[in-house]
């Protein structure tokens, strides 16, 4: 059996216009030879998860900048579940306090990553925590 590619989303949720972070960490993750799909601002939870299953990949990586994380994460991992991924590993970034990565993780946010993270632990963590499918 052939390892595959690990797949990617990236995804920016709700009315959040700053979107360079993600694609930051979108380059990154294909320059250390993910596949990333990007999709963009603006996107709804329910648009993210139709996409990650369209799509087929092995995780959604999501970021936010604009405070919103508790409700929009939670909600694609919802909106995950609802279109038959819930099993779709989830992570994320962006401007997040310490004191709400607790209740990220509770409600299914396996990684969450703030300002200031360097590009390889993130690249490290999706290397560790996500398994590529088999040809």
């Amino acid at each position: 059996m052939t390892e595959q590619k690990i797949r990617v989303l990236i995804a920016k949720p709700g009315l959040d216009g700053h979107d360079r972070g993600a694609k930051v960490v979108a380059r990154a993750l294909r320059d250390a030879g993910f596949e990333v799909i990007y999709t963009g601002l603006h996107q709804t939870p329910d648009m993210i998860a139709i996409a990650a299953v369209q799509e087929d990949v092995d995780c959604v990586g999501l970021s936010i900048m604009s405070g919103a994380h508790n409700t929009l994460f939670p909600a694609v991992i919802q909106a995950l579940r609802k279109h038959g991924a819930a099993d779709m590993l989830v992570f994320g970034g962006g401007i997040i306090p310490e004191d709400d990565i607790p209740k990220l993780q509770q409600a299914g946010v396996q990684g969450v990553f703030t300002p200031g993270t360097p590009l390889t632990e993130i690249i490290d963590w999706v290397r560790t925590n996500v398994r590529p499918p088999t040809a």
